[in-house]
């Protein structure tokens, strides 16, 4: 199969697409809308989870786990909640198969198993979590808890594309229980400070915070805080978002706590998540008509090794020396594979390597030898330069930082490029089909004039920034009287 790529300017959509299967990233199941991770993928994925987990951790967060099937009476216990979900649910309705009297091998469902309460596959886990609480809390000594589950969950998405939007996907999901308001807003914030910093400093991934509008709010919240990318194509992304669910789930599962004062009060509470929809925004924001391009805090292999040679015993003498600077860098915490593969040559290994994003390539032939060198390649920049053997214990760690730091430098200027103020409609509609990117534009706080905004243009309001300073304007729509700029713009 030919690696080449449709290039971004052909065509985005069927580029994104044929980078993630031909990079070993993902794939297609046999379960329409649902994907396969593939190893080189779910490699990436658990390099994402080991820094977030540990980050949840180091702020006193714990994980566990919770079932992933939830009764109907207790997921619609909370209206707004089982409103918004309710048209993604996959429902479980009987419990058993009987082989098929009518089709010899066939199986069929039993009509005489059927569930007394029908079970919803979650699309999030908020009802079965609360339900579970309300056993947990009767004081305000139990409080708070800080509890994570890394888990799947199922949204029955009808459009679908490998890992921005799947009928199943892999998340985290926190769900906290506070004593006060400000407890459970203070960890709402704090969780999507938590979320930027990773973006930004691990996924070399520049973000914008905010809050979202009332009718982008996550279903069942009073606030919805949350970090928007913007991927090379000009459309935002939802990064990830922290929600202030307020007292909303503990009065629907009455889960009550005796304060200090010997008064029965509700609960407050946040909830947060983000999933493998990351390795979509890693994908666009980075990655070029060559293949993938991988921060290097985010790349399971940072350096490869590639031998050039003939014959055994110039492999040989090769080897022996691509293993000791391999075992050189690994005690540096570097992530190495020295592929000695004597099946595929050297040029297929550099395109391959190219197209999996893999940051540094080095290569070793006879005369790299004879001069204590190697050649060293730069995935981000796709320059190559000669380094003394000797002074790769610095050299590559080095680069790696640099590296990482030049994506996040490049991601950000794009992304501050594509930052454009407008104060009338006609601009506003200009902008964002020349353009694209965040529009900045004063928006009068009604449903009616976000909604308008959205049907003509399909931009949405991706988020009130933090930054967004108090500034008294008109609506780009309505003319109406507006506080302050938000940011609108086309998304996944």
């Amino acid at each position: 199969m030919s690696k080449k790529l449709t290039t971004r300017s052909e065509d985005y959509s069927k580029w994104y697409n044929e980078l993630v299967t031909k990079a070993d990233l993902a794939e297609n199941s046999a379960v329409r809308g649902c994907m396969v991770i593939k190893p080189y993928g779910y490699a990436i994925w658990e390099k994402m989870q080991a820094e977030l987990d540990k980050k949840f951790k180091e702020t006193g967060h714990q994980n566990a786990y919770f079932p992933l099937l939830v009764p109907k009476s207790l997921f619609e216990a909370e209206e707004k909640n089982a409103e918004g979900f309710a048209k993604e649910c996959a429902v479980v309705t009987h419990y058993r198969l009987k082989n098929n009297p009518d089709e010899s091998g066939k199986l069929m469902v039993d009509p005489d198993a059927k569930l007394e309460e029908e079970l919803v596959v979650r699309p999030t886990s908020e009802a079965i979590i609360w339900s579970t609480y309300k056993n947990w809390i009767q004081s305000y000594r139990d409080l708070p808890i800080l509890i994570n589950q890394w888990a799947n969950v199922v949204r029955w998405e009808m459009r679908t594309r490998l890992f921005l939007r799947t009928a199943e996907f892999l998340w985290q999901e926190g769900h906290t229980a506070h004593a006060t308001r400000q407890e459970a807003l203070d960890e709402t914030i704090l969780i999507n400070d938590i979320y930027a910093n990773f973006a930004e400093n691990f996924m070399a991934i520049p973000v914008i915070k905010g809050v979202k509008s009332e009718s982008e709010r996550f279903a069942g919240a009073e606030e919805t805080y949350c970090i928007e990318a913007l991927m090379q194509d000009g459309k935002a992304l939802q990064a990830g978002t922290s929600h202030f669910l307020g007292q909303n789930f503990a009065k629907a599962f009455d889960v009550k706590f005796a304060s200090k004062e010997g008064k029965l009060e509700h609960v407050w509470a946040s909830s947060w998540g983000v999933s493998t929809r990351l390795m979509g925004a890693l994908i666009m924001t980075h990655s070029d008509d060559n293949g993938l391009v991988l921060p290097p805090n985010l790349a399971p292999i940072q350096v490869v090794i590639v031998p050039i040679y003939k014959g055994a015993e110039q492999l040989a003498a090769i080897a022996e020396v691509a293993l000791a600077i391999k075992q050189q860098l690994l005690d540096l915490g570097v992530s190495v594979k020295f592929d000695d593969r004597d099946n595929v040559k050297p040029g297929f290994k550099f395109n391959d390597y190219e197209l999996k994003g893999v940051p540094l390539r080095i290569a070793i032939g006879p005369r790299d030898l004879e001069k204590n060198q190697i050649e060293l390649a730069r995935r981000d920049t796709l320059t190559k330069s000669y380094e003394p053997i000797a002074e790769l214990g610095i050299v590559i760690p080095n680069l790696l930082k640099e590296i990482q730091e030049t994506l996040f430098t490049k991601a950000a200027n794009y992304r501050d490029d594509h930052i454009t103020e407008v104060d009338d409609f006609e601009t506003f509609k200009e902008i964002l089909n020349a353009k694209g990117g965040f529009v900045s534009a004063h928006w009068d706080r009604t449903s009616e004039s976000e909604e308008a905004i959205k049907k003509a243009t399909k931009a949405t309001i991706r988020c009130i920034p933090y930054a967004s300073v108090s500034k008294e304007g008109s609506c780009v729509f309505s003319g109406k009287p507006s506080v302050q700029r938000v940011l609108f713009a086309k998304a996944y």
